[in-house]
């Protein structure tokens, strides 16, 4: 079931959905901008958001998927159905009993999420009105991800990977058609949510009767099975929580400065790009080869493997954040400054992005060294690194929030990723799980270097660059489009100039990855 084939399919129907979602936030931006309309409906996204990550996608997917599949294997069809029938009712209460309680609470809970918002009347009602429109959503992404459980436990991946591109797609569609012949963007935007939510279940429904697993509704119970699930489930509502405590904080410091939610959530999507794409490659990879590098004959092998990770974690992640850093301003100028969305409101996304970018690398080294742990099966120890980790965030963004603003959210969590990232390091060459080898030793101050040069290379780039980068569309796109091409040739040529990586090895990860 596992196969280059299947993680190809899936990592290729993600990277089209991120490339839809960051076309859906340009439009977006290019509509409402950073306004209190936008912060309003960046509030109203978030917190069905945080309900579903937390346990739709994190504990409940975590639960469900191992059971489904082991009565699968035990039983057959049927009995892996009958099951999936018990948690559907089980389910579909618990949702509806917890979308009732959100609607007639949400004021107070926009109090609790959005605290700055109520000394701005108007703006707090929005974000009211907004979330009880998006809020549904919720009920329909849960009842999808016990769908996308039952698609991947029979190996039907695509299905349940393509299920977040049908939100973009009708994003896109109600930006471009709906959209602008109405005068409530943030009431249409907050309904299209709710409606992709309900095309996102349909189409798994779908698939999933293709499979013959067409599930009734029975009357909840709370069978045998049903509570070992719910049981099973309590370490992964943990888990969640810890990973979703750092954005709640953010949103909530946020919303006391104003149009910072909407600095910070810009700068968020441009950050994200990157972070998912290697540290998620990186992470994928490393695990399992090094887990059976460990318990192979030769254990000194998995140790190389590790600092390689770790040096092309380096190497990805260095270009990235100079990248960012210095070239935060045009990126945001050509990719979000247009319609509603002014060149001040550049300027501030720019010092959030350049801001949060210094914890790039952290970030994808923890993405490194955390299969340290997690291939001698020592999931605590990462855990508990976490939980300090946002302990540290809470702590520095509470402390600079008072002194730069939302610009101070955004370098508390560059500083508790590096934070993190300390910990995990210092902890695996403590117990001599991680010693680095010379390679890598020569290789990192080179790196550096290299990237030193890609900073230069991009600081003196802009200048002349600047005319152009004002102009049009079409002739902003392509003098961005030259800056960057400049910069990634100038880090390559100095990668291999200084011998920092073979041309040969260069060739080898290009072709790999």
């Amino acid at each position: 079931m596992f196969s280059l084939k299947s993680v190809a399919t899936v990592g290729g129907l993600t990277l089209a959905s991120r490339a839809l979602g960051f076309l859906r936030e340009v439009l977006i931006a290019r509509l409402i901008g950073t306004s209190p309309v936008a912060e309003a409906f960046f509030v109203a996204m978030r917190l069905p958001n945080l309900f579903r990550q937390l346990f739709a996608e994190g504990a409940f997917n975590s639960a469900f998927v191992p059971m489904f599949a082991r009565q699968l294997e035990e039983g057959g069809p049927k009995a892996a159905k009958l099951f999936a029938e018990h948690v559907l009712g089980v389910l579909l209460m618990v949702l509806l009993l917890l979308t009732m309680v959100a609607e007639l609470a949400m004021p107070f809970l926009i109090r609790v999420f959005a605290p700055g918002f109520h000394e701005y009347p108007e703006k707090f009602q929005l974000a009211v009105l907004y979330t009880q429109i998006t809020f549904p959503y919720l009920v329909f992404m849960s009842l999808g991800a016990l769908q996308g459980g039952i698609l991947n436990a029979f190996g039907r991946f695509a299905d349940a990977a393509a299920a977040p591109i049908l939100l973009n797609v009708v994003l896109i569609v109600v930006l471009f058609g709906v959209v602008p012949y109405t005068g409530h963007t943030g009431e249409v935007l907050s309904i299209a949510v709710t409606v992709a939510g309900v095309f996102q279940f349909l189409w798994l429904a779908i698939s999933c009767r293709r499979l013959g697993m067409h599930l009734r509704l029975p009357i909840p119970r709370f069978g045998p099975d049903v509570k070992r699930m719910l049981v099973l489930m309590v370490p992964g509502l943990i888990g969640g929580g810890v990973n979703q405590i750092n954005l709640t904080v953010a949103t909530i410091l946020a919303t006391l400065q104003p149009q910072a939610v909407g600095y910070l959530y810009y700068s968020d999507r441009l950050y994200q790009l990157p972070l998912a794409l290697i540290g998620s490659a990186i992470g994928v990879v490393l695990l399992p080869s090094l887990t059976r590098a460990l318990r192979g004959p030769n254990p000194e092998e998995g140790m190389r493997i590790h600092n390689r990770a770790i040096e092309m974690g380096f190497f990805l992640s260095l270009a990235a954040t100079v990248a960012l850093a210095v070239a935060a301003k045009p990126m945001i100028t050509v990719l979000y400054q247009r319609g509603a969305f002014t060149p001040d409101d550049t300027m501030k996304v720019a010092a959030a992005l350049t801001a949060i970018s210094l914890g790039l690398p952290a970030y994808i080294l923890n993405k490194a060294l955390t299969p340290g742990f997690l291939a001698r099966e020592d999931t605590m120890t990462p855990f508990r690194f976490a939980m300090i980790g946002v302990g540290a965030d809470i702590a520095i963004s509470l402390v600079l929030f008072h002194f730069i603003g939302y610009v101070g959210i955004a370098l508390g969590t560059a500083c508790a990723a590096w934070v993190n990232c300390a910990l995990l390091y210092f902890t695996l060459r403590r117990r001599g799980l991680l010693v680095i080898d010379g390679k890598l030793k020569r290789t990192l101050p080179r790196l550096f270097l290299a990237a030193a040069g890609l900073g230069l290379a991009l600081w003196f780039g802009i200048k002349p660059l600047e005319p152009y980068l004002a102009d049009g569309e079409v002739v902003r796109a392509l003098a961005l489009g030259v800056l960057v091409a400049s910069g990634l040739g100038v880090y390559l040529i100095l990668v291999i100039a200084t011998g920092a990586i073979q041309l040969a090895d260069l060739k080898r990860f290009l072709r790999r990855g």
